[in-house]
């Protein structure tokens, strides 16, 4: 085939919309601009696509949300950062994790140090747990003392996993049997702050109802703690009747105050007198029948579900009733005292809320509680 053919050749190729864009390589552009027959200024014209033309739009369809991408609410987004953060947590060296604890510290003495504990880490280690607040001690210790061998931390009391706030240790065995001390004797206060699915009525009052661990049978066998009651309606219903307590229940008072309510939703101060397992979950779940947001263990007395919350509920906060099972549990150790002894003042110890707490608030438009 000549030269000349070979170029009439390329050129119908290059008229050809479907081809033109083998025009662009770089022998066929060496033999049309030596013919003059179809240069790129040609195949513009003509209206073929630029190979330019071609990958930009390639990386703008790329660049584009898919279609079928559910649409994520505010809250689902707070939960799953507030998860990720958690996983977080639970994967990193433990030095890393002791570090985090040290930048949490919210009072230090000689005597005692108070962190704020993050959401979903325990205090004590668990199977399939990497890091809790027990196992770090030994690293915080040093971290604490520039590293100075002997340096001790310990434990004086526990926190539940999702429980957040104030989270006291002990630097000497004196001091920490002095706070084992007032916790037994009902000296040391906790204020916490909870956000209840629910108005307690009344507003404000003390909640005296002993509470025992049951066994819940049915299609999901599991233990809860429950209420045992001393008294029950009379048999006229119209007064009470002291019953004989059970052995194996515990004394549990609770005082509670309502801070605001609003779209069905109460910002609920709680102080605990006694510190039976559980007793603020139970009290306000059982003998208020307003649950903590994010309860989902006495959300349901006969079963292990989500918390099912009201509709209106659920649109306050931009959530589904098949997505509550992602709602973190909505209580906090706001503050802590602890009496003074030969002639000190008392320790107060304050701890800010949580985000995603005062971000539930902001939608439930329930306003912030000022600053204890």
């Amino acid at each position: 085939m000549s030269r000349i053919m070979l170029a009439k050749v390329f050129t119908g190729r290059c008229v050809n919309g479907e081809a033109a864009v083998k025009c662009r390589a770089p022998c066929f552009v060496f033999i049309c601009r030596e013919y003059g027959t179809a240069s790129e200024q040609d195949c513009d014209r003509a209206g073929a696509p630029r190979a330019a033309d071609i990958a930009a739009k390639l990386r703008q369809e790329k660049e584009k949300p898919s279609k079928r991408e559910v649409p994520v609410s505010a809250v689902q987004r707070r939960v799953s950062e507030l998860k990720q953060f958690t996983q977080q947590l639970q994967s990193v060296h433990p030095n890393v994790f002791a570090k985090a604890l040290f930048r949490s510290i919210l009072y230090q003495d000689q005597n005692i140090i108070a962190i704020n504990k993050p959401y979903g880490v325990p205090v004590y280690n668990t199977g399939g747990i990497r890091n809790s607040i027990a196992e770090s001690l030994p690293i915080l210790a040093k971290i604490i003392n520039n590293t100075q061998r002997g340096s001790q931390l310990q434990l004086c009391y526990s926190l539940e996993k999702d429980t957040t706030g104030v989270l006291l240790l002990a630097q000497t065995e004196e001091a920490s049997k002095r706070i084992q001390s007032l916790i037994k004797s009902h000296e040391m206060e906790n204020k916490y702050m909870a956000v209840t699915a629910g108005i307690p009525v009344p507003s404000e009052g003390v909640i005296d109802i002993p509470i025992i661990e049951k066994e819940v049978t049915g299609p999901q066998h599991h233990f809860k703690m429950g209420l045992s009651p001393l008294y029950r309606p009379d048999e006229e219903g119209d007064g009470l009747t002291r019953v004989r307590a059970h052995r194996q229940a515990h004394n549990a008072v609770t005082q509670y105050r309502v801070v605001e309510s609003s779209s069905g939703c109460s910002l609920v101060e709680l102080q605990p007198v006694t510190g039976v397992k559980h007793q603020l979950r139970v009290h306000m779940a059982l003998a208020m029948s307003s649950p903590i947001l994010g309860d989902h263990k006495y959300a349901h007395w006969n079963k292990l579900a989500p918390q099912k919350l009201p509709e209106g509920v659920l649109r306050k906060l931009g959530l589904e009733q098949s997505k509550t099972r992602h709602l973190p549990l909505h209580l906090h150790v706001r503050q802590t005292i602890l009496p003074g002894v030969r002639g000190h003042s008392d320790i107060t110890v304050s701890c800010p809320l949580p985000k995603y707490f005062i971000a539930t608030l902001k939608r439930l438009r329930i306003s912030l509680p000022e600053k204890p």
